[in-house]
């Protein structure tokens, strides 16, 4: 595969949709430097689906190679198609590209990056090959990297009957007395979307914890639960 091809093709199309208009407050709202074409998802959306259908990779390194040269590119929309299109190889989601997921969530260091990782990247390896992964995701609970630490939390995200409830509580409890805001949001989506599948585990939870849990998380955790 030749990379410079693909980013070169996606750059086109991103510049050929940008909306110079929307690009200062696309940054704005996210609190960035890095520049915008003002390419909202919809706009991104067939760009993905053509970048994957004319760049598919033909092993892991292509896999690997491909993501890590559109997400050096110098626009965040061109971050966005990294992980949209590292989503789209279900075959290459698997612990051996760890590493890789590790290192986007490092460098992106913000929600609207991490996030999406976290969700849709790690926890579709740790769904599908949980043995292999569990305690590298554990690990990063007590990462000094705040990001990392969010992922652990918020990685089994729609999971729903799937959810390792052992290391979504060991998480939530390890990280509960944290002042930063992420983590405290974090566990507070976490176990409020857990609580969708189960709600009285979460109820027990939160009930166990309410002196440790703080009034973000706890109010997060309990917006559809009678407690």
């Amino acid at each position: 595969m030749n990379v410079d091809e693909l980013t070169d093709f996606v750059a086109e199309r991103l510049a050929a949709v940008a909306d110079p208009a929307k690009a200062g407050p696309m940054a704005a709202y996210l609190k960035t430097d890095m520049p915008f074409y003002g390419a909202q998802k919809p706009a991104r959306v067939p760009i993905v689906r053509a970048a994957v259908r004319e760049f598919p990779p033909e092993r892991r390194a292509d896999y690997r190679d491909a993501v890590l040269a559109l997400w050096s590119q110098p626009h965040r929309e061109e971050r966005y198609v990294a992980i949209e299109y590292a989503t789209a190889f279900p075959r290459y989601i698997t612990p051996s590209s760890m590493p890789l997921y590790r290192k986007l969530i490092v460098d992106g260091a913000w929600w609207d990056l991490v996030d999406t990782i976290a969700v849709h990247l790690v926890g579709h390896v740790l769904a599908h090959q949980r043995a292999a992964t569990t305690a590298e995701v554990a690990g990063w609970i007590d990462d000094p990297d705040l990001w990392l630490r969010r992922a652990a939390i918020i990685c089994q995200i729609g999971r729903k009957e799937a959810t390792d409830t052992e290391l979504l509580f060991d998480a939530c409890l390890r990280r509960m007395d944290e002042n930063e805001f992420f983590i405290r949001k974090a566990i507070g989506w976490a176990l409020r979307e857990y609580a969708k599948t189960d709600p009285e585990a979460v109820i027990a939870f939160v009930g166990e914890h309410r002196d440790r849990l703080s009034g973000l998380s706890f109010r997060e955790a309990t917006k559809h639960l009678d407690v």
